[in-house]
């Protein structure tokens, strides 16, 4: 029994699953037993790959080649066959003749399964229909596929098994494949900015004794040889900063940061941050850094910066809109927050919107509900939100002809956060009033409020410059660019919940 032929269509995997697995078990028990275990060769000297055939053929045709992929289709046909292969950047078509290769060679390429890599020699020729091919004089066994991959032409469907199975999804659905090759250029684009720019790449811990930077609730471990309870990162920022006061001016660091927040299509408890701090510069310089940071992403994405995200156009050539948050707050929902004065009269205006707030807000924690409310899913088109009220960013410098709000702003592109800047804050006065505030949160059942950080208030009191400092959220910003509807679409292992049993 052979399993070439297709699965029943729409189906992720064929109903005699199991069956099926019995024979390639059985197949790969007497190619041992012959003495051709497929799992015995370490390594296979390729010369080409697809890419090299799309790209480069014709310094290829007629001369000899060797390719190695997986098995996709077989089109046995008697004395000669037809055989597609998937490496890395796509197909190459394979003809197989009897004559070439050898009576016992051929029988047992006959006996291929799909999704079984292989390794071929042969001549790069096009055939008499103009596709670019290889005549193979040998086929190698590299490693027997015991399971049987989803039917070729749609692929693997089953949304969450894609998820946990991403090395599946990566086999049968190039648009994945595609999508994280644009991650890898995202990155490579941000990294190339940042070093022309004179940074410096830095890592910092990921086990930290205070969970610092950020307001998001941590996940909780413990250091058995020191005998004490340590956090994972849910920010890089502290750390970056302690290195600004070292004079380092200009860092950045590109890694996992984790929050033990629910999933949703945006969020998940693992994801990648990027941040960057410059010495002797403002959240202007910030903002000026992101547009063309994203630019540049774009371009290494789509090629443009003129993009479509799940049916709407992105313009992100133009000079993005800056807005502050009570002027967005003021169009959206017709409150003026520069004309309420006091807890008072904000909680009056929250309560005739229905918008709830808790005893421990202030008016400038009401003002940023209302945002949320009102304006967060309005923002469709690159937006810098400018000027956050002061209790909600306690890591950031007061503007000084109005020290009720900082200098900060956020990116909001089709709703959604993509960036986050501050002019950093560096008196260390003001900074631990900030977060005794914090710690009183924290106290009222906040478990996102910031701990005190002796340690970063120590370093600020050695003289930090003026930074400007800015955090990117890469997951977020590669689903705009991939036009990909959630966060598990870019990120290779989503966190999932154990499956419930064992599949075949």
């Amino acid at each position: 029994m052979s399993d070439e032929t297709a699965a029943p269509e729409g189906a992720d995997a064929p109903p005699d699953l199991s069956e099926q697995r019995r024979i390639r078990l059985e197949k790969l028990a007497t190619l041992q037993a012959a003495g051709a275990d497929p799992f015995a060769a370490a390594r296979f000297d390729v010369s080409a790959g697809s890419a090299d055939f799309e790209s480069g053929f014709e310094r290829l045709d007629g001369q000899t080649v060797s390719v190695a992929g997986r098995v996709m289709s077989k089109r046995v046909m008697g004395k000669a066959s037809f055989c597609d292969i998937r490496d890395r950047d796509g197909r190459i078509q394979l003809y197989i003749r009897r004559d070439a290769v050898g009576e016992d060679a051929y029988a047992e390429f006959r006996k291929l399964d799909i999704g079984d890599i292989i390794g071929v020699k042969g001549e790069a020729f096009l055939t008499h229909k103009g596709e670019k091919s290889i005549r193979a004089d040998s086929v190698t066994l590299l490693s027997k596929s015991l399971r049987v991959p989803p039917e070729k032409f749609h692929g693997l469907r089953d949304q969450e098994l894609r998820y946990r199975q991403r090395y599946v999804d990566l086999i049968t659905n190039p648009g994945t494949r595609s999508a994280f090759v644009r991650r890898s250029a995202v990155i490579r684009s941000i990294r190339e900015y940042l070093d022309g720019r004179g940074y410096l790449e830095v890592e910092t811990p990921v086990l930290q004794t205070i969970a610092g930077g950020a307001a998001a609730r941590p996940f909780v471990t413990r250091h058995n040889a020191l005998d004490m309870g340590m956090f994972l990162r849910i920010s890089l920022e502290l750390p970056l900063k302690r290195l600004i006061v070292g004079g380092l001016e200009r860092v950045y660091e590109m890694g996992r940061v984790f929050r033990n927040e629910g999933v949703s299509v945006r969020h998940n408890p693992e994801f990648t941050l990027l941040e960057l701090y410059e010495a002797y510069a403002d959240y202007r310089d910030m903002a000026r850094i992101c547009e063309d940071l994203v630019r540049g992403a774009a371009r290494a994405a789509t090629g443009g910066e003129v993009i479509e995200y799940q049916g709407v156009m992105i313009d992100l050539s133009k000079p993005f809109e800056r807005a502050t948050m009570t002027e967005l707050v003021k169009r959206h929902a017709g409150v003026d927050f520069t004309a309420i004065a006091g807890l008072d009269a904000a909680r009056r205006a929250a309560g005739e919107h229905g918008i709830e707030y808790k005893e421990s807000h202030g008016a400038g924690d009401i003002l940023n509900l209302f945002f949320e409310e009102y304006c967060e899913k309005n923002l469709i088109q690159p937006t810098f939100v400018m000027d956050y009220p002061v209790e909600i960013s306690p890591l950031t410098k007061r503007k000084p002809d109005n020290p009720d709000y900082v200098e900060r702003f956020e990116l909001f592109i089709v709703g959604r956060e993509h960036a986050n800047a501050y002019s950093e804050l560096n008196d260390p006065i003001d900074q631990r009033e900030r977060f005794l505030r914090q710690e009183r949160l924290r106290a009222s059942g906040d478990e996102e409020a910031n701990m005190i950080d002796e340690d970063f208030l120590s370093a600020l009191e050695y003289g930090m410059p003026p930074t400007g400092g800015m955090g990117v959220g890469i997951d977020r910003l590669v689903m705009l660019l991939t036009d990909s509807p959630s966060i598990r679409d870019v990120i290779f292992f989503p966190t999932m919940k154990p499956e419930p049993e064992a599949r075949n």
